[in-house]
């Protein structure tokens, strides 16, 4: 992984990708770039637009899916409500229970009868009936770092005749992903894919794609976006763009980049790195390795003391439902692991007082 760290600044004691990712130095120089045009009174609209349609490329082969599939947003709850739209009235969607809520509360405020039911991660396609239309759930939980068993959830979802959408936020990056596997997919990019906030992405196969109505529609919606800008914006795109809405041109200026270095690298190697260092974690603390290894670790810490002890140890972590979470990315080693362990008071065979209150450069 030298070859990916090299290209950020930081990241030494930084665990926290699946929070915020850090912007890799090709991203600073871009958006830099892109400020300082803008503030001499040459800002770059063009160039604005060219690197929407590099990052939506770079995003189409990260996650294997045609780029006329590939839709750019803002928020995935956003976008996830762009399908709540389109749910039939009465109809039942399935989500996984404590999921992220963009992706949930969509359709639990879609009003026209829409059903939402849950079902604990590991139950979900048991809980698949004939009258679900919809299984909704993310690929990697935010809270537990659980990594869903994706392929039996939508082999389950296609014998009883119901779509799939799944939240790809928090996978993006570090594990392999084939959003075809699925009907839609929502990725928000500022985590794993070190995006600045702002830049997301929707993929649809064309065959649900034709089942939902845009709803949000706009200038940036038609097949030609500089000639819809008036009136009822003329034609639609015909591919996944028609579900498209006016980029943030610069969060987008610096996407660009990083989601040409992600696309670009080798995911199975950066699969390989995360959740050794992962592993090498769990094993420092005595946590059980989860059936599907995950880079995001998590464990019970209803007090917030171990999220305190490695904030006071100068680690970057979070704690979210009661349980502290540590993330391991491309830009971190096994130093990061074994410094984030002493500050949680795990001695290995080395002493590593000496490293506290050092800075690191990656």
């Amino acid at each position: 992984m030298s070859s990916l760290a090299s290209h950020f600044a930081g990241g030494r004691d930084y665990l926290a990708a699946c929070t915020l990712g850090l912007p890799s130095r090709a991203t600073v120089r871009a958006v830099r770039a892109d400020l300082e045009a803008a503030a001499s009174g040459r800002p770059d609209v063009v160039a604005a637009s060219q690197a929407v349609e590099q990052a939506r490329a770079s995003y189409a082969r990260l996650v294997s899916a045609p780029v006329g599939d590939v839709a750019i947003g803002s928020q995935t709850s956003v976008q996830v409500a762009l399908i709540a739209a389109s749910v039939p009235d009465g109809a039942e969607v399935l989500c996984a229970e404590g999921d992220f809520s963009s992706l949930v509360a969509p359709f639990a405020h879609a009003g026209r009868g829409i059903r939402l039911r849950t079902a604990p991660l590991p139950e979900l396609a048991d809980a698949v009936s004939p009258d679900t239309w919809l299984v909704a759930f993310s690929l990697v939980q935010s809270a537990t770092g659980e990594v869903a068993d994706a392929m039996r959830i939508a082999a389950a979802a296609a014998r009883a005749g119901a779509r799939t959408l799944v939240d790809l936020t928090q996978a993006a990056g570090w594990l392999p992903v084939d959003a075809t596997m699925f009907d839609a997919t929502v990725c928000h990019a500022y985590k794993w894919l070190c995006c600045p906030r702002g830049v997301s992405f929707l993929t649809v196969s064309p065959a649900f794609a034709r089942e939902i109505r845009p709803v949000q529609a706009g200038w940036y919606s038609g097949d030609d976006p500089w000639s819809s800008c008036y009136g009822t914006g003329g034609v639609l795109a015909s591919d996944a763009r028609r579900f498209d809405v006016s980029p943030a041109w610069q969060a987008f200026v610096g996407a660009a980049p990083a989601l040409a270095l992600f696309a670009d690298a080798d995911i199975t190697a950066s699969y390989a790195h995360t959740t050794a260092l992962a592993a090498r974690f769990r094993d420092g603390l005595g946590l059980a390795h989860p059936e599907r290894p995950s880079a995001i670790v998590t464990w019970p810490d209803a007090t917030g003391e171990a999220l305190a002890q490695l904030t006071a140890h100068g680690i970057t972590a979070s704690g979210r439902a009661g349980r502290a979470r540590v993330a391991f990315h491309v830009f971190n080693d096994e130093l990061d692991v074994d410094r984030a362990l002493h500050a949680l008071g795990v001695r290995g065979g080395d002493d590593l007082s000496a490293f506290d209150g050092l800075v690191y450069a990656i």
